[in-house]
């Protein structure tokens, strides 16, 4: 039965600003946020805790979240790979963590510089810390469909990395297709298998890259296997700086577009989230990828 109800995770203001060329002013940011949040978005990523040299869009995470409006309605999360990274997180207020761990050993050491055994043995660590901070503590498999490195990844080895990362006992457990290269009956395989094996309590998110074209087939299909939450960036902008050619979050305009057309509830003003990308337009001095701030909404909703 289709899901009636879906949350969007707004990765805009980090993945999706991470990997483009400017570097937004602080101020720009929290603009960003505060339209994203005006717009009925209840979760965000914003911040991520990782060397400032490699990723120098992120540098400024504490001083973002020192100044970014507090309410127990919004959460944020910011992402980090290892325990210097936490040790961060926990010097801000941020709400909620995530770690990353790569399917495959070769993307894991050029994105983290570790094996991806070693990061799951961090991951381990980094959560109990967590939660005995205070935060909620998410995991997110990454690569889990193909590493632009080693190809074709099984699903039966996403399964194996699901069930020691559970170990942990994440609030979350994200599924991303990194350099999107997946296909709607893909998703249907992996969420049903990774369902079978770690079972139904856990709550399951999706991260989708629109790289082939195909990240909103991939997204309907998420909600058909029955996934909690789904990833975006407002806009479309975005990617992973360290898979070449992974270009392209899927646009939460575009994506929100589908869904309020489907029926299924997600609580976001569309007309505010088109805005917000035009907006960014200007912000960036460019066009972003999505379509709804070209198209338009239809019907009869005139673009501001």
């Amino acid at each position: 039965m289709k899901q009636k109800k879906i949350t969007i995770v707004e990765v805009g203001p980090r993945d999706g600003l991470q990997s483009e060329p400017e570097i937004l002013p602080t101020a720009s940011k929290i603009k960003y946020i505060s339209q994203a949040i005006a717009a009925g978005i209840t979760r965000l990523e914003v911040a991520s805790f990782v060397n400032p040299k490699k990723v120098p869009q992120m540098a400024d995470s504490e001083q973002l979240l020192a100044e970014l409006p507090m309410t127990d309605a919004v959460s944020y999360i910011g992402l980090l790979m290892n325990e210097r990274g936490l040790d961060r997180a926990l010097e801000t207020s941020v709400h909620e963590i995530g770690m990353v761990v790569v399917a495959t050993d070769t993307y894991n050491m050029r994105n983290q510089g570790v094996p991806t055994q070693e990061s799951i043995d961090a991951w381990l660590k980094i959560a109990e810390r967590a939660k005995a901070n205070g935060k909620a503590a998410n995991v997110m498999i990454s690569s889990a469909f193909g590493c632009p490195y080693e190809g074709e990844v099984a699903v039966a080895h996403v399964v194996e990395i699901a069930k020691r990362v559970m170990e942990a006992g994440p609030a979350e457990l994200g599924i991303a297709d990194s350099i999107g290269v997946a296909v709607p009956n893909q998703l249907t395989d992996l969420v049903g298998e990774v369902r079978h094996h770690i079972g139904t309590d856990i709550s399951l998110r999706m991260h989708l890259h629109n790289t082939r074209n195909v990240g909103l087939a991939n997204a309907q299909a998420a909600v058909d296997a029955g996934v909690d939450s789904i990833d975006a960036s407002i806009g479309g902008i975005g990617g992973c700086p360290f898979a070449p050619k992974a270009t392209g979050n899927i646009p939460t305009d575009d994506l929100v577009y589908m869904l309020n057309r489907s029926g299924i509830e997600t609580g976001v003003c569309l007309q505010d989230i088109v805005n917000t990308s035009q907006w960014l337009e200007r912000e960036l001095g460019r066009e972003v990828p999505a379509m709804l701030p070209k198209a338009g909404i239809f019907p009869d909703v005139a673009i501001g």
